[in-house]
């Protein structure tokens, strides 16, 4: 396992128990207690966690767990609904991403494709394609924010405002038959609107553990998205709400 997957998968633990054990950790990841103690040391030095006798704590309040270490359970999934993902790609057209982990896959898939024009106010996924001779590539102005490497703020919109695009892929924290789809910043869930409401066609892309979670900013309600791209061990019942509120929905295996 990777390094940047220790550390995600110690901060996913930490999120959920508020507290980690150096030998459990060990154990759950295969690796020496000594590595993990340098994990443990170095998400420390990054105020990540606070470490303790024989382990770690959390800090006193729940955080949002940073995108650089949230690539790891979920890759292959992820890299599922990319490829199909791609397939939602008109030659030549004008395709704007959203931040997240997924969309960041589906930024892969779609970079050797000619032609293509990307919006995207995500930062991480702007230093991949900016070395591609084949796309053109438009980010928006903004502040960013360090958790999701995304631009929010008035500037960001302010760019989006005379572009047309063809299909806006959108990434979430959560989707809900009611509270619709869902992320942790307010201010991010505003640009990611702007974007939809720019597209011909807007489709999220969002593994199956995205399914049924609410965070705290509402980017929209599900009739303003065409089509939802998910895992097939996305909850049947889900789905089924899903689609009963009109939203088309494509599971990948």
């Amino acid at each position: 396992m990777r390094k940047a997957e220790r550390f995600g998968r110690i901060l996913e633990l930490l999120a959920g128990d508020g507290s980690v054990a150096v030998g459990d950790l060990a154990r759950g990841l295969g690796v020496s207690e000594a590595t993990i103690r340098r994990d443990l040391r170095a998400l420390d030095e990054q105020r990540l966690l606070a470490r303790a006798h024989g382990g770690a704590v959390a800090h006193g309040t729940l955080y949002e767990l940073p995108v650089r270490y949230r690539t790891g359970r979920m890759r292959e999934e992820k890299q599922r609904i990319a490829r199909a993902a791609r397939d939602r790609v008109p030659d030549r057209g004008v395709i704007a991403l959203t931040g997240g982990t997924t969309t960041t896959e589906v930024a892969r898939a779609i970079a050797d494709r000619e032609g293509l024009t990307i919006v995207t106010n995500a930062l991480n996924i702007a230093a991949e394609l900016a070395v591609r001779p084949n796309l053109k590539l438009i980010v928006t102005g903004g502040v960013a924010r360090s958790a999701s490497y995304e631009l929010i703020g008035p500037l960001a919109q302010a760019a989006l405002e005379g572009l047309n695009v063809d299909v806006t892929f959108v990434g979430v924290d959560g989707l809900d038959p009611e509270a619709g789809l869902t992320t942790n910043s307010e201010m991010e869930a505003t640009v990611d609107h702007a974007l939809i409401t720019r597209a011909r066609r807007a489709i999220v892309v969002a593994d199956s553990s995205k399914l049924g979670r609410r965070a705290l900013a509402r980017i929209c309600v599900l009739e303003d998205v065409d089509e939802l791209i998910t895992g097939t061990a996305a909850d049947r019942a889900l789905v089924a709400a899903l689609e009963a509120g009109g939203l088309a929905v494509t599971t990948v295996g």
